[in-house]
């Protein structure tokens, strides 16, 4: 398999190329926003619910956008799908790299409103989907976890970047990374088909057969979809496979919870133990380095002995406990601690892709990607909605009772559903899905 990888070395920089241009940002974004809308305060309302509502619409563009994005990729291949995404990305970090006034961060709010509706997420997707057209069924795991672990490796240059640069500077330099690889991408990565992949990969579902695995064995019925998917394509698509609807129920829950931490975190520490540009930057540094070691070293070695789903199931177990002490965090150096614990969470998101990828063979993975992807985008746009009111109204004097973590509590107990979920992926399936699948058959 290390051998397949390095082969794909020039997909690894296009995607270690393009998290950097879009993770450098993060830390100073909040100080940022705070700067533009609520100058000297450590505590703004106004800020977290226009943060939640660009989350919510993006949630909602990307829920449409990513399962098309994905299912032309089978068609016309990946690389010509990456480049949409990849320049759309640019257009943001742009805006902001010529002032960060609030005349050009509300000009920032809006075009990343609407680039992001197509580009957020769509290179993870297709990046996973270029993967697994090129590694069987039985590697995708690991290649998976190698995957993310190239994007950790790209979020701690990023983070450490950051540190040290001004924030003008740090969006003039994402401004340019972004670019830059977005011409790699185009110059050096070949084109990926459904129809190029390597014969020893065996595919699972395959053309003319509509053949999908059940738990991985038995073979039952998979629907033919159109070129453009409907939502009944998506929902029929869920219907098909039990291991894929119960993967669908967990990627769900956990990305409700990631994207009530995305919206409330950071927003969380600033107010109450006053975090800024540099602490929040050391704390992703923690994050991403626990990550890329664990990504790349560890996860490898690990699925090939006790397999995905158990990976899963503990990513889901660690991250819920990283919830909890964020939530009753007494001092400064809490998050600190609670963050190593990311050399455990990041088992997680990639163990649940390769459990989702290995229901599809090399002709369906942009669609399978692309519906996991949208179930993501529709928890995300849930996720705004629910926790930053309460993070805002916690954080606030009208609190109800004194708990400035409560929302992050909540986000641990959806994380505990997620965990729950994930013991049930092994269960047997049903005698009746090939009768659910034949109702699900598009003509």
């Amino acid at each position: 398999m290390e051998k397949k990888v390095r082969g794909l070395r020039h997909l690894m920089v296009t995607v270690f190329l393009s998290g950097m241009g879009n993770f450098i940002v993060i830390p100073g974004i909040t100080d940022v926003t705070m700067f533009a809308l609520c100058p000297a305060t450590d505590e703004c309302s106004l800020a977290i619910y226009l943060s939640a509502f660009q989350q919510a619409m993006i949630g909602v563009g990307t829920a449409l956008m990513i399962p098309l994005i994905g299912n032309l990729s089978d068609e016309y291949g990946r690389k010509a799908l990456l480049t949409l995404p990849m320049t759309l990305s640019i257009i943001p970090l742009a805006v902001l790299a010529c002032s960060r006034t609030t005349n050009y961060y509300y000009a920032y709010y809006a075009v990343r409103t609407l680039t992001a509706m197509v580009s957020e997420g769509s290179i993870n997707c297709l990046s996973l989907s270029y993967l697994a057209d090129n590694i069987s069924d039985s590697e995708r795991a690991s290649a998976f976890g190698i995957l993310s672990g190239v994007s950790s490796g790209a979020f701690v240059c990023a983070t450490l970047a950051a540190r040290f640069l001004s924030t003008a500077s740090t969006f003039q330099v994402a401004t340019f990374v972004s670019t830059l690889a977005l011409v790699y991408m185009r110059i050096f990565l070949e084109e990926s088909r459904p129809d190029q992949v390597d014969s020893m990969i065996q595919p699972m579902l395959k053309e003319g057969e509509d053949i999908i695995q059940k738990d991985g064995n038995a073979p039952g019925k998979m629907p033919v979809f159109k070129k453009i998917p409907s939502l009944g394509d998506v929902i029929c698509l869920l219907k098909s496979s039990p291991s894929f609807s119960q993967a669908a129920v967990a990627a769900f829950f956990a990305s409700l919870a990631e994207g009530g931490m995305i919206s409330s975190s950071m927003y969380y520490l600033k107010a109450r133990f006053h975090f800024n540009k540099n602490q929040f930057a050391d704390l992703m540094l923690i994050d991403g380095i626990a990550s890329t070691i664990s990504q790349l070293f560890l996860m490898p070695r690990l699925v090939s002995s006790i397999g995905d789903r158990r990976l899963l199931s503990v990513g889901l177990l660690v991250t819920c406990i990283n919830a909890i002490l964020y939530s009753v965090a007494w001092s400064a150096w809490v998050p600190y601690a609670a963050t190593t614990l990311s050399i455990v969470m990041v088992f997680a998101p990639p163990s649940l892709r390769s459990i989702a990828s290995k229901q599809f063979g090399p002709g369906e993975q942009g669609k399978g990607q692309g519906c996991i992807s949208a179930v993501s985008s529709l928890a995300n746009i849930i996720a705004p909605l629910i926790f930053s009111p309460l993070t805002a109204l916690f954080l606030s004097e009208e609190a109800p009772f004194q708990f400035p973590g409560f929302s992050i509590m909540c986000i641990a107990i959806t994380l505990m559903i997620a965990f729950i979920q994930s013991l049930r992926m092994g269960s047997h399936v049903s005698a009746d899905t090939d009768k659910h699948n034949s109702n699900c058959v598009q003509v």
